[in-house]
């Protein structure tokens, strides 16, 4: 697969409680877990020079899976959330089954179901079996000032194709079976205040930098230029992060890479426990 959408980042304040929504709520699996001792050069961690975690979960591997990138910087106790995120949709009845048993609340809006995690992130829930076949995760939605707009940057710029569109929303993706990016104009003017996330996508590594070319070309914003970054014991990967017309960030990927560097990690799960238990020890002592 030529392009393929990867992943959405979100900052969380609340490592424990997060991450027993995601296990135990959500039903994701811990595919890889790693700690860093200081900021990301692409500002992966957001604009902080800290130690930090970043840790995926999903339904299964992340070379066929949308999955999500949970980043936790330590010392950082709340993030104010602005209106940029709108949700991630998922199909699957056992996450709602997995609320009533858990005791969480379950909302209702425009007939969707919806649990928030941690944090406030709300994940609608289609209410039809999970599917083994393919990845639950169905898409991620964000805001849009001007769809018009939108669709000149991600389908023009990006080369994501348009799947669905109408007057208050469009739906894009590289692919018919890959979770999709839905963006609905919301209205009003876009807040990401400290809250904001990041959404990944893999493209060929050759290719990173004519992606990055025309952006500039056509006067979008670059947040971080091509470079590529370092993971110790892993396969060091070229990255460019642009900015679309509303702020919201996207990276690309070099995909060859990244496979190689997102291959499942067995013994994460035991790992982030680990430091857990140990970052919840310093908070008592504190």
């Amino acid at each position: 697969m030529a392009c393929r959408a990867l992943h959405f980042v979100f900052k969380i304040a609340e490592r424990t409680k997060t991450i027993k929504f995601f296990r135990e709520l959500l039903g994701m699996k811990i595919l890889r877990h790693e700690e860093f001792t200081q900021g990301c050069e692409a500002a992966c961690n957001g604009p902080y020079d800290n130690r930090w975690s970043k840790t995926m979960v999903g339904y299964g591997p992340e070379d066929t899976h949308f999955v999500i990138e949970l980043t936790y910087n330590y010392g950082v106790d709340d993030y104010k959330l602005g209106n940029d995120f709108l949700g991630i949709t998922l199909k699957s009845s056992k996450v709602l089954e997995n609320a009533k048993s858990l005791g969480w609340p379950v909302d209702v809006e425009d007939n969707m179901s919806y649990v928030v995690a941690p944090g406030g992130y709300k994940f609608y829930v289609i209410d039809e079996p999970q599917p083994v076949d393919k990845d639950p995760v169905v898409n991620v939605m964000l805001s849009s000032t001007n769809l018009t707009k939108s669709m000149k940057f991600w389908n023009g710029i990006l080369g994501l194709n348009i799947f669905n569109q109408n007057e208050f929303s469009i739906e894009l993706g590289f692919g018919e079976d890959q979770a999709k990016l839905k963006l609905r104009d919301i209205g009003e003017p876009i807040n990401h205040a400290t809250g904001y996330g990041r959404i990944a996508f893999a493209v060929p590594t050759s290719e990173l930098k004519s992606y990055q070319e025309n952006a500039i070309n056509n006067q979008y914003k670059i947040l971080t230029p091509f470079v590529t970054l370092d993971t110790p014991g892993k396969a060091s990967v070229s990255v460019v992060i642009f900015a679309d017309p509303d702020g919201h960030e996207i990276c690309f990927v070099g995909d060859k890479e990244f496979r190689e560097l997102s291959q499942f990690d067995a013994s994460s799960e035991k790992q982030l426990d680990k430091y857990i238990v140990k970052d919840e020890a310093r908070k008592l002592k504190n």
